[in-house]
């Protein structure tokens, strides 16, 4: 029988390089031409409870769709990959990664987890709660950036690295070549890339996603807000913003905005910052570009990863796919 193995945490952020990081892209981005905020400061406790209702709600279908992926061809994933080692970028809770270390365990194939993400206390007790659920599989969590700490995901053994989730599409086009780049010169020939996308489908599915009926996205989307005044001393009156979701045709992504109705000035204490809102004027806080199978593959071609196969959701809602760096 197999024994549990204490887990194991390496950090690589500090609460400084956080703290550093929001305040030059607070200023960069409220100071810009189109104000903008990155949709990373979502996520405090608030935020990541909402968007776990999110999640939950019957118009939002990408976690659904991904999930019902998962659980009809892990086995099929985990035994192409040849993999023992799973790394997951942006890990959070490692919910979905449990369907993957089922089907690594099942194909007697579980050897060591990785997981990435910047918050460590989420990581630890995740990380803390595999190692008791998976006796035999070492747990290496890494606190970090997948922006910035690509080379801190390991050299053991033959790697499957996810990314899940569909958060590839709220990088820009010049970001994603980026990321797939750096992730190509860090993996090994041999070494499988799993990724999630979201599909382009009807327009009126795809903005009922991210403006439902009950109002949970406007909430999390002024969420962002609620940050700011807490952890950077500003002003907002996050009731004087509009939730505002849209299309984008020519980039094929949804965007999420955040309107002002009225003018107004907001001072950011901690920057010694004050900004201005036209009446009207509107803050994008998030895209999520969606893809055709062609383009997502030339875009990883062009990053220097070849793909293998892909697996869709009923009705071609969303796709996963593999990827392999020869």
């Amino acid at each position: 029988m197999d024994t549990v193995i204490p887990p194991t945490i390496e950090v690589h952020l500090a609460p400084d390089d956080l703290r550093v990081a929001m305040e030059a892209d607070v200023r960069a981005g409220l100071t810009s031409t189109r104000k903008q905020l990155p949709p990373v400061y979502f996520y405090d406790d608030r935020g990541s409870r909402l968007f776990d209702e999110i999640t939950r709600l019957p118009e939002y279908y990408p976690t659904r769709a991904e999930r019902a992926i998962l659980e009809a061809h892990a086995k099929d994933m985990v035994e192409s990959a040849g993999a023992n080692v799973l790394v997951e970028l942006g890990a959070g809770t490692c919910d979905k990664s449990r369907v993957l270390l089922d089907a690594m365990q099942s194909c007697g194939r579980l050897g060591i987890y990785r997981p990435l993400d910047v918050s460590d206390t989420t990581l630890w007790e995740a990380a803390t709660a595999l190692s008791e659920e998976y006796p035999g599989l070492a747990v290496h969590a890494v606190v970090g950036d997948f922006h910035h700490h690509m080379d801190e995901l390991g050299d053991e053994g033959r790697r499957l690295i996810a990314f899940l989730g569909g958060t590839i599409g709220n990088f820009d086009p010049a970001q994603r070549a980026g990321f797939l780049t750096g992730l190509a010169a860090v993996m090994r020939p041999g070494d499988r890339f799993l990724l999630g996308t979201d599909l382009i489908k009807d327009r009126a599915r795809l903005v009922a996603a991210y403006d439902d009926a009950a109002g949970v996205t406007a909430a999390f989307n002024r969420n962002v807000l609620h940050v700011l005044n807490r952890d950077l001393g500003a002003d907002f009156d996050p009731d004087r913003f509009t939730h505002v979701a849209r299309w984008n045709e020519p980039e094929h992504r949804i965007e999420m905005w955040l309107r002002s109705e009225d003018a107004c000035r907001v001072k950011i204490a901690d920057l010694g910052l004050e900004v201005e809102f036209a009446a009207g004027e509107e803050m994008l806080t998030e895209i999520s570009t969606k893809f055709s199978p062609d383009e997502l593959r030339e875009e990883l071609e062009e990053g220097g990863l070849e793909v293998e196969a892909s697996w869709a959701s009923p009705g071609d809602e969303f796709l996963m796919t593999m990827a392999v760096r020869r």
